[in-house]
């Protein structure tokens, strides 16, 4: 016998679901854009399983996750979950990326698991995600992360750097570079210098080698979503907007940030 999802799961989630959606088709409105240009990640860590399926019921096709071990472990019980509450019928299938920081002896089980790594801020850690992906007959996306606040409890590569790790990357026959990601200050409006300096800092760099990929401006979280949109953010990544508070500490692999 199926068992299926809670129906107030359901609901809750459709609700999480359409407001989020609501505030960015709101933010394109305000700031002349198209919706469908706006992917929207899901940053699903410390999650019970069932309410990210729900989420995925209700139409999230993108999930972020902070740590190679919590997606090893959550994605096959999501699908499993999935597949319980479809019964049969075609489930949906949403993609993984990697959106915390990523160390370089984690890359090839990264690879394995994400579809794309939002957080790439050295020319080693590219190198070994272009290894394994090559190995495994793939290529890997990958957002370049830069640090434009120079706090030291941000990763990334400095504005000056940049450019020199965009080179690196673009020999790499196993990875793709897509886009520019960086984590801003908290205040919105102190956030919007941020995101502008990266959406100048993408026009510079698809001038340059490798740049011709460079579709992606990944900024924007919960707090100033809308106002990453406005000065050009494609990728936004919502955690306890779209799931409510995280409950389930068990989820959580501190091995993973040493």
């Amino acid at each position: 016998m199926s068992r299926g999802l809670d129906p107030r799961l359901l609901a809750e989630a459709e609700a999480r679901f359409a407001d989020v959606r609501g505030r960015i088709e709101r933010a394109c409105a305000v700031a002349g854009r198209n919706p469908s240009e706006i992917t929207l990640v899901g940053a699903c860590k410390r999650q019970p399983i069932d309410r990210i399926a729900a989420l995925v019921c209700a139409g999230l096709r993108e999930l972020g996750e902070n740590y190679v071990q919590a997606a090893e472990a959550t994605r096959p019980l999501l699908e499993q979950r999935l597949r319980e509450h479809f019964a049969g019928a075609p489930a949906p299938s949403p993609a993984w990326r990697m959106i915390g920081h990523l160390q370089r002896n984690k890359a090839a089980a990264a690879v394995e698991v994400f579809r794309a790594v939002d957080t790439v801020d050295t020319g080693r850690l590219a190198r070994a995600l272009a290894r394994r992906a090559e190995t495994l007959g793939g290529v890997v996306e990958v957002c370049l992360q830069v640090n434009l606040s120079g706090e030291p409890s941000k990763s990334g590569c400095s504005e000056d750097n940049v450019s020199e790790l965009l080179a690196d990357c673009a020999p790499l026959r196993g990875l793709r570079v897509v886009g520019l990601m960086t984590l801003p200050p908290a205040d919105p409006e102190a956030a919007r210098g941020a995101f502008a300096r990266l959406r100048d800092l993408r026009g510079t760099l698809s001038r340059k080698p490798g740049g011709d990929t460079l579709h992606h401006l990944n900024m924007g979280m919960s707090g100033d979503l809308e106002v990453a949109i406005e000065e050009g953010s494609t990728v936004v990544r919502v955690g306890t907007d779209l799931f409510g508070d995280r409950v389930d500490a068990s989820r959580e692999h501190p091995a993973d940030a040493t």
